[in-house]
Formats: structure tokens, C-alpha cells, sequence
């Protein structure tokens, strides 16, 4: 069928600030604007917008305005919105200050995604018909292990383990690709008994868990590991103006490329460049390319 998306969806508010305030520090704010946020719901654009890959997300809103807006804003970006939850807590919110150097500091309410703490049965069985099922740790880790479980044979099950958090040993048995960026593959292989946070050292651990593995590093690029194989794949040179939501365009667009027959290495490339032109706009869904600008920017 494609690519179904479990996660978060927000409402993020957003302040452009001349830098990241400091403890105990007032600023003035540049400007400010409401969109659409959430990993879960950034991934699900970002993978609808690639192009050719039909894109569900599964998650949870709020009977307010805030989850109307979103809804909206899903549908409108082609994503299939008809088994998102309905909770009685406020849809969830992201409070995001975003510096001149495009550099941003995050803090999220979960409202409705907190609330969201099973799978339907009708949610279940669109699970079951994805051929890539993308998931994140913003939602409580039992519906990421329901789905993971939930989804069908040969099903790829790619696992943005981010925020960090550890892994229980059923879901480290359930993740075929791994997606993390440098921070969180030291925080994932500090859990798992490694000894200091040298990114080799996560790496080598992390690789002893999955037999495939994408480490994000930034203006660096991407490592991909697979079958032991390691690739480093390039990253496009860009001046950013907000890094807000790159992680989740580039894990869609990967999902998605995976969903229409790349490998892991050519899916990489392409989230590698939807990345790239993502941070050169604002905003974390109003930032996701189309799949047209990618493949010209490629």
C-alpha cells in the first residue's frame, strides 16, 4: 500500500529570535508564526510529498481548532488522514525558537498525542497493509511496539529513534532500519553498555543490533551501514535558515523511497537533498519539498 506513519502531530508555535535565549534570559522576538509539526506528522508530508508512495498517518488530535487545522494541513499535503484518533485532551503543541543561524530549541506538549496509548482495530489493520511502516519516540513506546508487531510479513519497519530514549529488547527485535542522528546513536549506544560517546564506538555497537542502520550527521551527511557495508552519503551544501523539521523530511523521504524500491543507499541520497532544500525554508511542513524540486536539486 505504501508508507503508514505512527507519531506525534503538533501545532507548532514559532519564534524567530536573534539567538537561543540562555537560562534566565528574556529576548524580543523577530516574528511569529503557527504550523504544522509533530514528527510523526512532518515524516507523513514529507513522505506524501515525495511523490508515487500512497502515505497514511496514524496518531492522535485534539476536538479543537488546532486539531482541524492539522487535519487539514495532512490532507492537503496528499496524506490519508481517516484513522487519525480523536482525544478529549488539546491537541499537542510545539513551543519553538528558531536563531538567525537557523539553529532551533524545542519544547512540546504532548496533549493528545500523550493520550494516545493504543492502537484501534481499524488502525491495526491499515498498519497491516503498509509495505513501509515509519515510526518515532514522541508517542508512548507500547503503540510503536503494537504497530511494529501489527505490521505484515516482509513489511520494513524503520524506527527514527528520536527523542533518544532506550529500547526494550522486543523493539530492538522488531527494527529493521534505524534512523538516528549522531546525538542520539551515542545516547542509544551509552544504553546498551558502551563505554564513552565516540560516534565510531555508537556506531560499531548500534551495528551489532540491526542489520540496518542511517546515522544523520547534519552538514556532514549520512552514514549508512548495511550487512556490515558502511556508505557515506554526501550532504548538499546550503545556508540554512531553519533546521526545524529537516530529521523528519529526510526519515519521510527515505520511507517513501524505500516504499517505491530504492535501496537503502539511493533512499538516503534522495532524503539527503530533500533535507538540504528543507532547511532553506521555514517552518517544519511548510519547509517539506516536492518530489519534483528534489529530483532537480539531485
Amino acid at each position: 500500500m505504501g508508507v503508514v506513519v505512527v507519531g506525534s502531530a503538533n501545532m507548532d508555535v514559532v519564534t524567530r529570535v536573534p539567538r537561543i535565549p540562555g537560562p534566565g534570559e528574556t529576548l524580543l522576538a523577530l516574528s511569529f508564526a503557527r504550523g504544522g509539526g509533530g514528527k510523526g506528522a512532518n515524516q507523513a508530508v514529507a513522505a506524501a510529498r515525495a511523490g508515487g508512495a500512497q502515505t497514511v498517518f496514524v496518531g492522535a488530535l485534539g476536538r479543537d481548532a488546532d486539531g482541524d487545522a492539522l487535519r487539514e494541513g495532512l490532507a492537503d499535503a496528499g496524506v490519508d488522514t481517516g484513522v487519525i484518533s480523536v482525544s478529549d485532551a488539546p491537541t499537542g503543541t510545539a513551543l519553538i525558537s528558531v536563531a538567525e543561524d537557523g539553529e532551533n530549541a524545542i519544547v512540546v506538549v504532548g496533549g493528545a498525542n500523550a493520550d494516545f496509548t493504543e492502537l484501534s482495530g481499524e488502525q491495526r489493520e491499515r498498519v497491516g497493509q503498509a509495505d513501509v511502516l515509519l515510526a518515532q519516540l514522541e508517542i508512548a513506546p507500547e503503540v510503536v511496539l503494537a504497530a511494529a508487531q501489527a505490521r505484515s510479513e516482509g513489511a520494513t519497519f524503520v524506527l527514527n529513534a528520536a527523542p533518544s530514549a532506550p529500547l526494550s529488547e522486543q523493539m530492538w527485535a522488531e527494527v529493521d532500519v534505524l534512523v538516528v542522528n549522531e546525538h542520539e546513536a551515542a545516547d542509544l549506544a551509552e544504553s546498551l553498555g558502551a563505554p564513552d560517546r565516540d560516534l565510531d564506538a555508537a556506531v560499531d555497537r548500534l551495528a551489532e543490533r540491526v542489520s540496518a542502520l542511517v546515522v544523520t550527521l547534519g552538514g556532514k551527511g549520512c552514514l549508512v551501514l548495511q550487512d556490515r557495508r558502511r556508505t557515506q552519503v554526501p550532504a548538499v551544501r546550503v545556508t540554512p535558515v531553519d533546521t526545524t523539521g529537516a530529521g523528519d523530511t529526510f526519515v519521510g523521504v527515505l520511507g517513501a523511497r524505500l516504499a517505491l524500491g530504492d535501496d537503502l543507499v539511493e533512499a538516503a541520497r534522495w532524503g539527503s537533498v530533500a533535507a538540504a532544500l528543507a532547511v532553506q525554508r521555514p517552518g517544519a511542513q511548510d519547509g517539506v519539498p516536492h518530489a519534483d524540486e528534489v529530483r532537480a536539486a539531485r
